[in-house]
């Protein structure tokens, strides 16, 4: 089958490798029909992080289920599923606590190698979510929003959810990247009435408005925190810091009222201290999101309903064979996320 693989930082080539196979009961085999590039793939791709040389890459991806293990019960052959970054068991005490992206049973490997024709996915049973129909039944428009639940979808409404954004609530989201325009929806549909996005791009602003954001504040550093001050009095109830810069954090606790909590969902570089938060009483909280947690109890349905449609993100498609001008177009800032097409 083929796979994308990484060739060293800056490259990215498509090769002929070995297809997949069950090797625990807990396992399915998947068929990918549309794959992603994510921010967070940038990291290793600009060489900022370290990942093995010839390594399968990708989390993020829909397909339907070719093959399951002897313990998988809740999904079989020819389901439409989407296929998160996370492989929640469903059993151990994070899942039932509704933290499936902490689950303590994942494999250590298993959220990788999903830009590729076929995909082993792990703890398969609890963790995939199950489309009604079939590709088929879906618009390509409905088939880039039903990808953003492997994994962005589910993480900028993380950000809302750690935020604990509430009906009526000011809600302030740092990033203009697919995260946070997916914190503005994820912001939106737990009642915020005010939506402040940060935004330097005017494609991007647009979009955030688009997914109800209510103000946008294009100033960077103090000038921006004045700006939303201006706006808010005292600041917001809710920051959703969709970054992972340690001034990011630390600006996001500048935009909260005394009191408010911050949600983050960027992998920070370093720590902020902690003590300017404490003066004002400001928490902070986040990490990996429940994806299909999330999916479930939210945003699945959302999209079958025409709600909402993150698949606006992705502003560029590109074929499995045209990897490196995916990853190409998102590190030099002409996409905002890539959608990989890879196959009916």
């Amino acid at each position: 089958m083929k796979a994308a693989i990484f060739q060293g930082p800056g490259q990215m080539v498509v090769k002929e490798v070995t297809m997949p196979t069950i090797q625990k009961p807990t396992d399915a085999l998947i068929k990918v029909v549309r794959a992603s590039v994510c921010g967070s793939d940038l990291w290793w791709y600009r060489g900022i992080a370290k990942r093995e040389i010839g390594s399968m890459t990708g989390h993020e991806a829909i397909g339907i289920v070719t093959e399951v293990g002897a313990d998988i019960h809740q999904v079989a052959p020819g389901d439409f599923v989407i296929a998160p970054f996370t492989h929640g068991c469903g059993k151990c005490a994070a899942c039932l606590a509704g933290f499936d992206g902490n689950c303590l049973n994942q494999e250590p490997g298993g959220n990788a190698g999903y830009q590729a024709e076929y995909l082993r996915f792990t703890n398969a049973d609890w963790a995939l979510v199950k489309i009604p129909g079939q590709p088929s039944d879906y618009s390509e428009d409905q088939l880039a929003s039903l990808t953003t639940l492997a994994d962005v979808a589910a993480t900028g409404y993380h950000a809302a959810v750690s935020a604990e954004v509430k009906p009526g609530d000011t809600a302030v989201v740092i990033g203009d990247g697919a995260v946070g325009l997916c914190g503005v929806i994820g912001a939106k549909l737990r009642g915020a009435k005010r939506i402040i996005a940060l935004s330097h791009h005017a494609d991007r602003a647009t979009l955030a408005r688009q997914f109800g954001a209510t103000d946008i504040v294009e100033a960077r550093g103090d000038q921006a925190v004045a700006e939303v001050m201006e706006l808010t009095g005292s600041g917001a109830d809710a920051v959703l810091e969709c970054v992972g810069a340690t001034s990011a954090i630390e600006q996001a606790g500048k935009l909260a009222r005394p009191g408010a909590v911050i949600g983050r969902v960027g992998v920070p570089q370093t720590e902020p201290t902690a003590n300017a938060f404490f003066w004002q009483n400001i928490g902070l909280r986040g990490g990996i999101a429940s994806v299909t947690t999330y999916d479930r109890q939210v945003l699945l349905q959302a999209i079958l309903d025409e709600k909402i449609n993150p698949g606006q993100v992705f502003t560029h498609s590109f074929t499995l064979d045209e990897i490196q001008a995916a990853y190409t177009a998102m590190d030099q800032r002409q996409a905002i996320k890539s959608l990989v097409v890879v196959s009916d």
